[in-house]
């Protein structure tokens, strides 16, 4: 079901809200937190549809912002979609112009689910310091997409230079699936034989500058990003550790499968697949609580991470 209401105010739109419920129970009560979605126009749809997969997971009440035009008399348009048109979830979807074009959190306050957990989502523009928006204050858990800015390394700076316990970023998430074979093959290998470490990437991919950082951190040997022009994905393609009995790799230049290459063993076939946007923001509202190796990472490791010749301006995408 999709109500429409137009030149409304947020207080209409809870009254609709509980009208819905109490005439036909078409609401979730079992929702265990609010998401706030940070958006603009032509992003809405994609990411209520990722939300709306995640939810059953996690039934959650979904608020969105999209961005509106500041120009424009100031003026409010909400949408409620409940049932099928929802997931497991609530959406209500909200587009403010004039003095409402910017989002803040007289918005959304009317909305939010009693003493449930707030988790913002910046679906695509990220602000200076997520922490410190009006949006961001609010939020237990603040959630970004380095990999959406036009200068995604150059982002990935930034949130480290102004990161605070809460904040994430889906380029780390992409990496859930490599970090947990990386680890997986760590474990039979003695650490002190990887000399170095050389991570093969799409140019400008932020997801390998983390995992590089990630691996830094974890081995305290150099390792290096290097631009890889062969794969078809704008994606991680292999991850070499070097040791003196030789390299042991792990190779997806496309596709969802992956190859280990050993010394002296034959090739092993991994699965290590492309992660979805809704797979990575199910596993991001998993956890209410700050992601310590992620800030670890993120503000101490990033700055001892060579970036190699990966610095060239790329649209990248997954991990």
């Amino acid at each position: 079901m999709i109500v429409d209401i137009p030149d409304t105010t947020t207080s209409k739109v809870a009254k609709q809200l509980n009208q819905l419920r109490e005439a036909g129970g078409v609401v979730a009560l079992t929702r265990v937190l609010t998401l706030v979605i940070l958006t603009s126009e032509d992003n809405a749809e994609p990411a209520i549809e990722a939300a709306n997969l995640a939810s059953r997971e996690h039934p959650c009440r979904i608020i969105v912002l999209a961005t509106g035009d500041a120009s424009q008399p100031t003026r409010l348009d909400a949408q409620i979609r409940v049932g099928g048109d929802a997931g497991a979830s609530e959406v209500i979807v909200l587009r403010g112009s004039g003095e409402l074009a910017e989002h803040s959190e007289a918005m959304v306050s009317a909305l939010l689910l009693p003493d449930a957990p707030i988790v913002a989502w910046w679906a695509d523009d990220i602000p200076p310091k997520v922490s410190e928006t009006s949006i961001g204050r609010l939020a237990h858990r603040r959630i970004t997409d380095t990999a959406k800015d036009p200068r995604p390394l150059q982002a990935l700076r930034t949130l480290a230079a102004t990161y605070t316990d809460g904040d994430s970023d889906l380029a780390w998430t992409r990496l859930t699936g490599w970090r947990v074979q990386l680890a997986s093959i760590l474990d039979t290998l003695d650490p002190a034989s990887v000399t170095e470490v050389t991570v093969e990437t799409a140019p400008e991919l932020p997801s390998a500058a983390l995992l590089a950082s990630w691996l830094q951190r974890s081995l305290r040997v150099p390792v290096t990003l290097h631009r890889d022009d062969v794969g078809r994905f704008q994606a991680l393609s292999a991850v070499r550790l070097h040791t003196a009995d030789g390299d042991v790799v792990l190779s997806r230049p496309q596709g969802d499968i992956a190859d280990l290459h050993l010394p002296e063993v034959p090739v092993q076939r991994v699965p290590l697949p492309l992660r979805t946007l809704e797979d990575c923001l199910a596993e991001e509202l998993r956890r209410l609580d700050a992601d310590e190796v992620f800030g670890e990472v993120l503000t101490r490791g990033l700055a001892h991470t060579d970036l190699g010749d990966c610095l060239e301006q790329s649209p990248p995408s997954a991990g």
